[in-house]
This record gives structure tokens, C-alpha cells and sequence, in this order.
């Protein structure tokens, strides 16, 4: 795996949280995520493991029922098909390393996109 910097590669987007690409293959994905204050990936539930490490700021994990408070150094691992997002803390940006594998399909992805369209983290799971 390539060495990545996170200071590099880090971007913040007014409009919704940024995803860049670490490392891509057929079997795992990699992205830094960064978040302005209250920005998220809305909750979805694809076929894929995650771990979410946090480098920096605070927020939350969703993993199936549970809220996660998060701060750095903590690590959120969740199953495949389990319901999860991420959310920064009003009064906090927050930096992700997040790991997929295997990485979603763009079809997993619907409400995602679903989710941030319309500003809500959680977006129905059935499709509009």
C-alpha cells in the first residue's frame, strides 16, 4: 500500500464531507475522510466489513442500533450488512481513515447519495 499523508490529502467541502482515495482494489478500499462540523455519511448498510479510525476532531458511528461517541484513536469495526454512518460533532470537524472490504457497489451507495441530496443521515434504506 502506497504511504499516504493525511495533512496531503486533507480537504474540507462546504457542502458535504470529502472522500479521498487512498487505495483501491478489487477486494479494498481505502478513503481519509474529512468533515466540517455536523457533516456526515449518511447511514446505509452495504456487503462490505468497516473500520473506522479516527485521526482527529469528534463525532459519532452508527453501527446497527448503536451510537458510537467518538474521539481520536478511537476504531469502529462493523460487519457487512450492518446499518452504519458517520457524523461530526456540531462544534467539531472530524478525520476519518475509513476501510472497506469489499468496497461497496455503486448500488449500495443510493442512499448515500439519497441521504446527502436531501441533508438527512438517515435516509430510508429501501429505494425512492
Amino acid at each position: 500500500m502506497p504511504r499516504v499523508d493525511f495533512d496531503a490529502e486533507r480537504t474540507y467541502d462546504e457542502d458535504r464531507f470529502f472522500a479521498s482515495e487512498a487505495f483501491l482494489t478489487g477486494r479494498t478500499k481505502v478513503i481519509c475522510g474529512f468533515f466540517k462540523p455536523g457533516q456526515f455519511i449518511p447511514v446505509h448498510a452495504p456487503s462490505s466489513d468497516l473500520v473506522v479510525s479516527v485521526r482527529s476532531g469528534s463525532g459519532l458511528v452508527r453501527e446497527g442500533e448503536t451510537d458510537h461517541r467518538v474521539t481520536p484513536g478511537d476504531i469502529v469495526s462493523i460487519p457487512a450488512g450492518t446499518k452504519r454512518g458517520v457524523r461530526a460533532n456540531e462544534d467539531s470537524r472530524l478525520e476519518v481513515l475509513l476501510v472497506t472490504t469489499p468496497p461497496p457497489t455503486d448500488a449500495e451507495h443510493d442512499p448515500v447519495r439519497r441521504g446527502l441530496a436531501e441533508g438527512d443521515f438517515e435516509p430510508s434504506l429501501s429505494s425512492k
